[in-house]
């Protein structure tokens, strides 16, 4: 069956443009990490990834690692790209990254030159593309100069094989030096993708969002559920073996039963705004506008019909967010 996008696509989806660069995403992207690939249904990926679109989400988020097996997540998008999409691919925004385990050796991850240059390769063949339009680091390489993966990203933008670029997970001071090497090189630096939740505050509590405003890009924030602890299924209790991201095991520095307590308060707000906590954590996050985008991690239809209606409520009172600092910092 011949797919046809929605005509009605851009009508809801408010987007914003990182600094004053021509560079323009919905408020809600779309990421294919860990439940697109080898171990999830082809019929099923393309019904999300095609159902996003039609509501406006024209930001495809991927990485050269991502899938149950590494590469996976983008060869299932390179099928949907053949089936489906190829026609509006001027409209869409396609990312990917490197820097995580890829393959064996010492080029199969981290910031090199040889490693940039050669997992972009096999990304656009997997994804069927002749380019990306946001190429990151994926994090900082503690071995490699700034200097040399600076060099490497100017001259994949220079290649024509990724138009924009970006860091994921640079912190403040990283992300700083890395954007005064990129402007040096004239290459457009847009983005820093980064975990930040309403549990996690980080990026602000850093100067973080400060920092990628002056620079005059954005924050693209992952995680924005916590790996599900604001989903609301974890307000009776989180079992012992949840399985934490890295960058929130702080949130258990007090025991589990605390970080409980604050999810059926901030639920109790979230009520009182006529939202799920779920739906009120992904509009909270887009209080400042300097969060360009946040990335919705969902697998199913029926999952990202019912975050998108957070849309139905981003504004948020002086009052409504004294209750909630309130609660996450008790």
């Amino acid at each position: 069956m011949t797919y046809d996008a929605a005509s009605t696509r851009y009508d809801n989806m408010p987007i914003r443009r990182a600094g004053n660069t021509g560079f323009q995403l919905p408020i809600f992207s779309l990421g294919l990490w860990r439940n697109y690939g080898d171990e999830a249904t082809l019929a099923n990926s393309r019904e999300t990834v095609l159902a996003a679109f039609d509501h406006g989400i024209f930001h495809f988020d991927l990485a050269n690692n991502y899938g149950p097996s590494a590469g996976s997540a983008e060869s299932t998008f390179g099928e949907i790209m053949d089936s489906d999409l190829r026609p509006y691919r001027d409209e869409l925004i396609v990312s990917s990254k490197a820097g995580f385990l890829m393959w064996p050796g010492p080029y199969g991850q981290m910031s090199s030159k040889k490693t940039l240059v050669s997992s972009l390769d096999q990304s656009l063949k997997r994804m069927r593309l002749d380019y990306v339009d946001i190429f990151y680091t994926h994090r900082p390489d503690p071995e490699t100069s700034f200097e040399e993966t600076a060099d490497a990203l100017a001259g994949i933008v220079r290649s024509g094989k990724a138009l924009y670029v970006g860091i994921s997970n640079y912190d403040t001071k990283q992300t700083h030096e890395m954007a005064a090497l990129l402007k040096e090189r004239h290459t457009p630096f847009v983005i820093n993708q980064f975990s930040y939740n309403m549990l996690n505050q980080e990026a602000a509590d850093t100067g973080l969002l400060d920092e990628v405003q002056a620079d005059n890009a954005g924050l693209m924030a992952y995680g924005p559920l916590a790996q599900g602890l604001l989903s609301g299924k974890y307000n009776q209790g989180i079992p012992d073996d949840f399985p934490i991201h890295r960058t929130n095991k702080f949130l258990f520095k007090d025991g589990s039963d605390a970080v409980v307590a604050k999810l059926r308060d901030l639920t109790k707000v979230a009520e009182q705004r006529g939202q799920t906590l779920a739906q009120m954590s992904t509009a909270w996050l887009l209080k400042d506008e300097v969060v360009t985008s946040v990335i919705l991690g969902v697998s199913h239809v029926d999952h990202l019909l019912t975050d998108l209606k957070a849309m139905d409520n981003l504004s948020f009172s002086d009052v409504e967010l004294k209750e909630i600092d309130n609660i996450i910092k008790r």
